[in-house]
């Protein structure tokens, strides 16, 4: 459902600047060009989005041009989608497109790949290339996408506000005996009503499968006393949402009080410690205090926190650079992370907030504010509009 308030879309401009950005990293590191794959990657930079598969299709991103390399039959599909126009390079079925990929670089030149290609299209590539002429590319790309400009900001608040309004209904519209998956499936058309790409993924988790940070195999029921953990996005011009909610359906008990609460002063704590030229490690480290302070942990033993505090977001729900210990890269203004300290009490229950910042000229910002209490975690949501 189009949506006035909805922003606009990443444009022509946004791109070019994008790929200037890119070749002046390619000139330090002494590349001769870059290759995209089907990737996220290659929809930052050029505007195409395509699902990879074991037909090679992507860019090579020269100093001075651009040049997409695509299946001959794909053609006229692939013209419709470029942005920044470059030709268009073809194979056939019964043709190498990493000769080809290699016939456009220059003698002895270094090419330096997308750091998702997959690992056969790499061992294809090193039969047409000697291995010292390939590089990893990842450090740069993600040296660009790490920092979001402001478009990419309002196109991550925009998903983030949408979810957060989905996981209001859904808490409003839980009742005894409904299925996770029923849940599930209520979860995606609403994202998909108010304006999102479905529901990117959801896990929908009810009782002891809280206790698992990615939920059950079951489809279990929802009973009288249960706690819940609903955790879900949705994307909106590819960009991404990823929020988690975990409150009771029923009376919370005085233990799974105590833990929210844990849970609510790890994740004001992580928040706190982003500061500017901080290390990405500092959010992390400082959740874990808060829970060895209360007698949880420490590090990753349980009852406690079992993985990472927060993860960069933005093209991709998982991007580099991460909340977690041994990240050092500095926080910087445009860098996007979830916040997200998970408490696990081992085959009783689990209670993860999960909510989202960015980072600003004056420190971190949040997409959403935090649940506002384990009775009534949405009495602080905005208005949806």
């Amino acid at each position: 459902m189009a949506n006035q308030n909805s922003p606009r879309p990443i444009g022509l401009a946004e791109r070019k600047r994008r790929l200037e950005g890119l070749r002046a990293l390619m000139d330090e590191a002494g590349l001769g060009a870059v290759l995209l794959g089907s990737t996220t990657s290659l929809r930052y930079f050029t505007g195409v989005v395509w699902h990879p598969s074991e037909r090679f299709c992507g860019a090579i991103v020269h100093p001075d041009r651009l040049e997409y390399v695509a299946p001959r039959f794909e053609l006229e599909k692939v013209a419709q989608l470029i942005g920044p126009r470059g030709d268009i390079l073809t194979w056939q079925e019964e043709q190498d497109p990493y000769k080809l990929i290699a016939g456009r670089l220059p003698a002895n030149s270094k090419l330096g790949l997308d750091d998702q290609l997959p690992l056969f299209m790499y061992r294809r590539l090193r039969r047409c290339l000697s291995e010292r002429r390939l590089a990893d590319a990842g450090p740069l790309t993600n040296a660009l996408r790490r920092r979001k400009s402001s478009s990419e900001i309002a196109l991550m608040q925009r998903a983030k506000s949408i979810t957060l309004e989905v996981h209001r209904r859904a808490w409003k519209s839980l009742s005894a005996g409904a299925r996770a998956s029923e849940v599930a499936r209520y979860i995606d058309d609403e994202h998909r009503q108010l304006g999102g790409a479905g529901s990117t993924f959801c896990i929908v988790s009810f009782g002891e499968d809280t206790s698992l940070p990615h939920g059950g195999e079951g489809d279990r029921m929802l009973a009288k006393g249960d706690i819940v953990l609903i955790d879900t996005g949705t994307q909106i011009d590819g960009y991404n949402s990823d929020i988690t909610r975990t409150y009771v359906f029923g009376e919370p008990s005085k233990d799974v009080r105590r833990i929210w609460s844990i849970e609510k002063q790890a994740q004001a704590a992580a928040f706190a410690a982003a500061k500017l030229d901080a290390p990405c490690e500092a959010p992390d480290f400082a959740a874990r205090e808060v829970l060895r302070e209360h007698g949880l942990g420490p590090d990753y033993l349980l009852p406690g926190l079992p993985h990472r505090t927060g993860h960069g977001i933005g093209l991709d729900v998982h991007e580099a650079p991460n909340l977690c210990r041994g990240d050092i890269t500095p926080l910087e203004a445009g860098m996007c992370f979830s916040n997200e300290p998970m408490i696990v009490a081992p085959g009783r229950f689990g209670v993860r907030h999960e909510d989202h910042f960015y980072m600003t000229a004056k420190g971190p910002r949040w997409f959403t504010q935090p649940a506002a209490s384990i009775d009534e975690p949405f009495a602080n949501a905005p208005v949806f509009a």
